[in-house]
């Protein structure tokens, strides 16, 4: 239980610890890395987005040295099958010739997982990493095994690149806490990644937390205090999702087929109470479901074939219920 104002301060004295000591390695992205520390104190899993060599393979690998985790990636391919990621049932024999089996666990036997372009496996090997997503265990060889705690994954997806891939179903994208947008670095972070990468002396990042006090964290975010105006407005938020709902926006009716579930409420309350969290509060504000409402419900909305068409993207769609709703407000 949360007794004191000072154990809310200490809390974010060390998210905002770990986001400098992220900041050592990784030129800007400041958004980036922020709502990937949402998602992690949250307990959720994350789906990075953005053109290669942008560094997500090494953010997420800074934030592992960071928060002293053990760290896998996977590199998915076509041709990658369902027990390349989750281990297999071997046969050993004894000197006396005996048989024995054991199992050899696979990648996502690590706390934080990397799934390198994810939509490149088959639907098969996808559906292997939905379970462990969902529950935290692995089925092979007709048993169940259970993940070690924390376990994230962080996964990426090209948003330009579409030969050779299977789009993730709207069931695997949904068990995604956030989908997270990495951009373009600006003129002077592009100097800044150059000047660091090409010196002698290379960065590297110190451990500044361990699993343990990130789960203390996140249970801390836990008792936030959320009211229930706000609850209402996020509730709304939600529902004004579907193009069916009497006041939702026209863009919503006209542009979006199917709107946002109930994991989507679930997320937007868990990762708006971590981010009251990390900037010292004991209460949840509306500018907390503002933020968190964009990487939580760009993958949620499937939109139809006219806003493709044109272009249009989720994002467009959120910030046509935030300004309803604080329009009515």
């Amino acid at each position: 239980m949360i007794e004191s104002k000072s154990q809310i301060d200490e809390a974010a004295s060390r998210i905002s610890l770990l986001r400098e000591e992220i900041g050592r390695v990784i030129v800007g992205q400041q958004t980036v890395v922020e709502q990937l520390l949402w998602c992690m104190l949250a307990g959720g899993h994350a789906l990075l987005e953005g053109i290669p060599g942008l560094g997500k393979t090494m953010l997420v690998r800074t934030v592992a040295d960071c928060v002293s985790l053990q760290f896998s990636r996977i590199q998915f391919t076509p041709d990658l099958m369902p027990s390349d990621i989750t281990g297999t049932t071997l046969i050993d024999f004894s000197a006396q010739g005996a048989a024995a089996q054991r199992f050899q666990p696979g990648p996502l036997f690590g706390n934080l997982v990397l799934a390198d372009e994810i939509n490149r496996a088959t639907p098969k090997t996808q559906s292997a990493l939905l379970e462990a997503m969902q529950e935290g265990t692995v089925t092979a060889g007709g048993e169940t095994h259970k993940l070690p705690k924390p376990f994230f994954v962080l996964a990426t997806q090209n948003p330009i690149e579409q030969e050779g891939t299977y789009p993730l179903p709207e069931a695997q994208l949904d068990r995604f806490l956030l989908k997270i947008g990495v951009d373009y670095p600006s003129r002077e972070e592009l100097k800044q990644i150059v000047l660091r990468t090409s010196s002698v002396e290379q960065p590297k990042a110190s451990v500044v937390m361990d699993g343990e006090s990130l789960a203390a964290i996140g249970l801390m975010a836990k008792q936030i205090l959320l009211s229930d105006e706000l609850l209402d407005a996020a509730v709304k938020m939600i529902m004004m999702t579907h193009p069916g709902e009497m006041d939702a926006p026209e863009d919503i009716k006209r542009y979006v087929r199917f709107g946002a579930g109930p994991r989507a409420l679930q997320a937007i309350v868990a990762v708006s109470k971590v981010r009251a969290l990390s900037a010292g509060r004991m209460h949840v504000t509306w500018n907390d479901i503002r933020e968190t409402a964009f990487p939580v419900l760009r993958h949620r909305m499937v939109l139809g074939y006219e806003a493709q068409a044109m272009g249009l993207s989720s994002d467009r769609m959120t910030g046509a219920i935030v300004q309803t709703i604080e329009t009515q407000r």
